[in-house]
C-alpha cells in the first residue's frame, strides 16, 4: 500500500500526462491508477506498428474502454529506419525513440506535457535499450520511480480487478528475431501467423523465435507436454510450415524471457 500512496503522489506532482499504453500488465495498471486519480487529465496513446499483433490491437482497445479513458492511435514508422531494419542489439533504442518522437508531438498537441511508460523496478535487470530513448524524450516511469516490482503489480491489478493482472508477458514481433538478422513486415507476418497458431491452440506463454527457414518455438515449461501430444503437433507443424517456414522446432528449454539476450551474455562472459 505504501508503493501506492508513492505512485499516487508521483502522478499527482505529474498531473496532466500520456500513458504509452501496450494493453500489457504494467501499462495497464499505470493507466487505471492514473485515471481513477486525475481523471480526463490522462490519456492513453498507442502506436500502429507492424510489429504489434492484431489481437494485442483488439485487447487494447478492449482495456481502455473498461478503464474509461481517452484512447490514441498513432502510426509509428520504425520499419522505415534503416538501423532498426539492421536489428542491432539495440534495435529496441530506435522502436522506442520513434513511438515516443511521435508521442510526445501528440500531447503536446493537447497540452500535455508528460508521457509515461510502464517500465518497472525489475526492468532494470534485463537488457533494455529502449530506456535510453525515454530518457532522451523525458518519459517518465512512474512504476519504477514508486520501486513496483512486477509481481506487486500483478498483485494490485488482481486486487483492483483488472483482467491483465495474470497476463502472460509481451513483446513486439521484432524481438522475435536474433541481432543481425534483418526485419522486415513479411518476416513479421510469418511470425505472427504461427504465434496466432499457438494462441488459437490456448497456450498461455510462447514465442515463435525466426532463424531465416527454421521456426523455434518456446512454449512455458509446464505446457511442453501439451505441445507434443500427436494432433497439437501436428497442427503446429503443418499450420506453421504454412506460414512458410522449411522446419518446425520445440526448444526443449522451455520459454524464458529475453532468450535472444543469452548470446550477448555469452560474448560477454
Amino acid at each position: 500500500m505504501e508503493k501506492l500512496v508513492r505512485l499516487q503522489g508521483i502522478l499527482k506532482e505529474i498531473g496532466r500526462g500520456a500513458v504509452a499504453f501496450s494493453g500489457g500488465c504494467d501499462s495497464t495498471f499505470l493507466l487505471r491508477v492514473a485515471h481513477d486519480l486525475l481523471g480526463d487529465d490522462v490519456i492513453a496513446i498507442t502506436a500502429l506498428s507492424p510489429s504489434m499483433a492484431d489481437w494485442e490491437r483488439e485487447e487494447a482497445e478492449q482495456l481502455a474502454q473498461l478503464i474509461g479513458v481517452k484512447h490514441i492511435w498513432v502510426n509509428t514508422h520504425e520499419m522505415d529506419r534503416e538501423e532498426y531494419r539492421d536489428n542491432p542489439p539495440n534495435r529496441c533504442f530506435f522502436c522506442k525513440d520513434e513511438l515516443f518522437t511521435i508521442a510526445c508531438q501528440e500531447a503536446s498537441k493537447m497540452d500535455i506535457g508528460v508521457v509515461m511508460d510502464g517500465t518497472n523496478r525489475d526492468d532494470r535487470k534485463d537488457h533494455r535499450p529502449g530506456s535510453l530513448a525515454a530518457q532522451k524524450h523525458s518519459v517518465r516511469s512512474p512504476l519504477d520511480e514508486a520501486g513496483f516490482t512486477k509481481q506487486e503489480i500483478r498483485d494490485m491489478s488482481k486486487k483492483i480487478g483488472l483482467p491483465t493482472w495474470d497476463k502472460p508477458a509481451i513483446a513486439c514481433l521484432a524481438s522475435r528475431f536474433p541481432y543481425g538478422v534483418k526485419i522486415s513486415t513479411e518476416r513479421i507476418s510469418k511470425v505472427a501467423q504461427c504465434e496466432a497458431v499457438l494462441r488459437e491452440l490456448d497456450f498461455k506463454q510462447f514465442r515463435a523465435r525466426f532463424h531465416e527457414t527454421i521456426l523455434r518455438i518456446e512454449i512455458a515449461p509446464e505446457e511442453l507436454d501439451r505441445a507434443m501430444e500427436p494432433e497439437i503437433r501436428k497442427q503446429i507443424v503443418q499450420r506453421c510450415k504454412a506460414a512458410g517456414f522449411l522446419y518446425v522446432t520445440l526448444d526443449l528449454q522451455g520459454y524464458r524471457r529475453g532468450s535472444l539476450n543469452e548470446v550477448l551474455e555469452r560474448a560477454n562472459a
